[in-house]
């Protein structure tokens, strides 16, 4: 991999780049996709490039339990597997786990912010403290332990387990493997959390085998102090880019904050990538510290729920599955340049998702995934022109 800045802002800390892949070129900054099971939920690899995806993130952890990686490494790697020619990028299983241990329990998501009305605030009495130990995870200094969601098998996953498996998939850009600790964790937990997850980055390192780029991962939840211990301890190995993930506290103020000192860590030339979180009223807040790259489910997820976000002036979204919208003649958004504007109206896809057709996800999915390739390129721009 080789990661070039072209230009800098002179207005905040955004920039933008070519990360060059055996695989092709990105430009960034970008909106990563998200192809948990080696796809885009309802679209075709062709409909991907399509929809203007210039890389994908797969799903360590799904693809290990089904198909398992043996089967994509005969296939001849996940380029070839799903017919994706463009660069891909693996997670490191890490967030997975921890969905099924704490994030189970609590019921609640890695971001503890106002963005998700369904996550309440735990009380002082019901955080996470250190020494605690999901009901169906057992978390040890080595990895996770846990049962599959699949078949109930017992497994394990550690450090040199993921980057096995991340070698076989045959991704261009791995991540090292880490602890997502829950919103609720108090200090202490998070601070036995983050000594695993460096532990854990050491190995990663010493036991690839493979060319391929690999990013560590900084944590530390919403604890400034030890965001900058692990970005610094992070920064200090030998990584080809880094990953930024967990929680960054309550709200956008927090996050943008806590961002801002995480970066000022990281050395300028290795390229940055935000994990799981891609709100589109987030984006220039991100990029403006210095982010490269992000990835998220929200135009696939809100899609097979019947939602089109519209406007890149001023985004907002629409919900199909509203009947009065069964008049509306018109595109989904008259601006747009996908084939989804160009070709239907309003008033068919919300017929076809109330009447359940399969065919008005694919249509959502794919004007989303244009949308949000589009509003990112609007944002290079700006940058190009000196304008963010």
């Amino acid at each position: 991999m080789e990661f070039k800045i072209i230009k800098k802002s002179k207005r905040s800390r955004a920039r933008l780049g070519l990360l060059k892949t055996q695989n092709g070129v990105v430009e960034t900054p970008c909106f990563v996709p998200v192809a948990t099971q080696a796809v885009v939920k309802t679209l075709t690899s062709e409909e991907a490039e399509q929809a203007k995806c210039q890389i994908l993130i797969a799903n360590t952890f799904h693809l290990h339990l089904k198909p398992g990686e043996n089967i994509v490494k005969k296939s001849g790697g996940l380029h070839k597997f799903m017919n994706w020619q463009r660069p891909l990028m693996t997670d490191s299983g890490g967030f997975q786990v921890f969905s099924l241990g704490f994030g189970k329990d609590l019921g609640t998501g890695k971001i503890l912010n106002a963005h998700n009305a369904n996550i309440k605030l735990i009380d002082a009495d019901e955080s996470i403290r250190s020494g605690n130990q999901p009901k169906e995870v057992k978390i040890t200094k080595d990895g996770v332990y846990f049962n599959s969601p699949v078949d109930g098998r017992k497994l394990f996953l550690g450090p040199k387990e993921s980057i096995k498996i991340q070698e076989d998939l045959g991704a261009d850009i791995i991540f090292s493997f880490d602890e997502c600790p829950p919103p609720s964790a108090d200090y202490k937990y998070v601070k036995g959390s983050l000594l695993k997850t460096h532990e854990w980055a050491k190995i990663c390192l010493k036991v690839k085998k493979s060319r391929q780029t690999l990013f560590g991962i900084v944590q530390g939840g919403r604890y400034k102090d030890l965001r900058m211990e692990s970005a610094k301890f992070i920064a200090s190995l030998d990584f080809d880019g880094f990953g930024i993930g967990g929680e960054f506290g309550s709200d956008k103020k927090q996050m943008v904050a806590m961002l801002h000192q995480t970066v000022k860590e990281l050395p300028d030339e290795k390229p940055r990538h935000l994990l799981g979180i891609g709100y589109l009223k987030d984006m220039e807040s991100v990029i403006k510290q210095g982010i490269d790259s992000f990835d998220c489910t929200i135009p696939t997820h809100y899609a097979r729920r019947g939602m089109a976000f519209i406007n890149l002036k001023n985004p907002v979204k629409i919900d199909l599955s509203k009947k009065s919208f069964l008049n509306n003649k018109n595109p989904l958004d008259k601006n747009c340049g996908c084939f989804v504007c160009q070709e239907y109206k309003i008033n068919y896809i919300t017929h076809l998702f109330r009447a359940k057709e399969i065919t008005a996800l694919k249509l959502l999915t794919f004007h989303n995934l244009y949308f949000f390739n589009t509003f990112v390129e609007k944002i290079r721009e700006k940058i190009k022109k000196g304008k963010l």
